[in-house]
């Protein structure tokens, strides 16, 4: 892997004071009304990651995703035809769900309560007494949702008309297409529900200021003379999206288990050329609420979803190129999935304990300093999303 040239230089107040400077609105993070236009103006309108082409690499295959915030079941199927599609898990006789199991493999899907019978491109095939119902089966099919992909990872948009994927993306598109993720085949996934809003949870990972304070162990690999409190090389904004540069330590010091884990994984990522993609060091924000950290060892994606205005779910993924192909190698993915998680454990408690605080409503305002200019472009992009939506509604 190349690294970056000795010396950092911390990222100064001027380059993002086009963001402002203004005390951010604490009732956001807390109050329902506010989530419900969050609801409405944003995760209904934006491109959604929910799962990856690996978890569906047969004719048949399917998975369910539950998307809580906007109270949808979906159904993602690959078709006889090879090709990726998104439905509603909802049959179009009188509603009832068609599926239960979270994946598996059917050529049909058939409601149990009056075995109405779906092919695999949603189309209604079959329904008993169908005659009686003065319909045809064209207007019965199963409800669609917008479905496109990126580096491998399969995105949703429940949008009438959505702005095509890889225009919403702009550069960012083909940047995570040389992530080992657009080649990924298997991946290690564990996912946790957390008593605090969607954008304070999101937060936490948008910014290095407490990782001297929360990660002070865990964490040393990211400090360095240089660069002692690990704080990133340099900021990009996307609008929506946002990137960042993480530093390069040039004397990493992980500790030895895990170097031991990474070191046992060198040998094949040498081989796939993973260990050379332009974008290794490169966090990517993607809005509303996924991010992904592009390391070679370990591809990182982790996604946030709103259940309620103090309730959100994270799902957090490493994701790998072939299956293990030793005991060396399982063991060395489980340490370092297994460190990933020990890492993102050290946060869950100061996330909620900020959201208790904030819930009180003993703040009005929050505030942001440089080192969380990306969790203050978050709240611009989002409020603007919602400001939109609300002038659209008067017009």
């Amino acid at each position: 892997m190349t690294t970056e040239p000795a010396g950092f230089v911390p990222i100064s107040s001027e380059s993002v004071a086009f963001l402002g400077t203004r005390p951010i609105p604490a009732k956001p993070y807390y109050d329902p009304a506010w989530f419900e236009l969050e609801r409405e103006s944003v995760f209904r309108r934006s491109w959604l990651q929910i799962g990856h082409v690996c978890e569906l690499p047969d004719l048949g295959s399917f998975v369910r995703r539950e998307l809580e915030v906007l109270g949808a079941s979906l159904l993602v199927v690959r078709g006889k035809d090879g090709t990726l599609r998104a439905f509603h898990n909802v049959c179009t006789h009188r509603g009832t769900q068609l599926v239960e199991e979270v994946q598996g493999k059917r050529a049909t899907f058939s409601c149990p309560y009056h075995m109405w019978t779906f092919g695999g491109d949603g189309a209604l095939l079959s329904a008993p007494d169908f005659d009686s119902f003065g319909l045809d089966k064209r207007d019965c099919a199963l409800k669609q949702v917008a479905l496109d992909v990126c580096a491998g990872m399969i995105f949703v948009n429940f949008a009438a008309q959505p702005q095509d994927l890889r225009e919403w993306l702009g550069e960012l598109a083909d940047q995570m297409e040389t992530l080992p993720v657009a080649r990924a085949t298997t991946f290690s996934e564990y996912s946790y529900d957390i008593a605090a809003n969607w954008k304070l949870t999101y937060d936490n990972f948008q910014e290095n200021y407490h990782l001297r304070f929360i990660h002070p162990r865990s964490g040393q690999s990211a400090f360095s003379a240089e660069n002692p409190f690990g704080y990133p090389k340099e900021y990009a904004f996307h609008d929506p999206h946002r990137t960042q540069t993480i530093w390069t330590n040039p004397d990493p010091r992980p500790a030895p288990m895990l170097a031991d884990a990474f070191a046992r994984l060198v040998p094949r990522a040498m081989e796939q050329g993973l260990l050379t993609t332009p974008h290794h060091r490169t966090y990517f924000a993607l809005f509303p609420s996924f991010f992904m950290l592009g390391t070679p060892l370990q591809n990182f994606v982790h996604v946030v979803y709103p259940v309620t205005a103090t309730q959100s779910r994270g799902v957090i993924r490493l994701y790998w190129v072939g299956d293990d192909a030793n005991a060396s190698e399982r063991f060395g993915r489980e340490a370092i999935m297994g460190t990933a998680r020990d890492v993102h454990c050290e946060d869950v408690a100061v996330i909620e304990a900020g959201q208790r605080g904030l819930s009180s409503g003993a703040l009005e305002h929050i505030h942001f300093q440089t080192q969380e200019a990306l969790c203050r472009h978050l709240f611009n992009m989002v409020e603007a999303a919602v400001v939109a939506y609300q002038a659209e509604q008067i017009a």
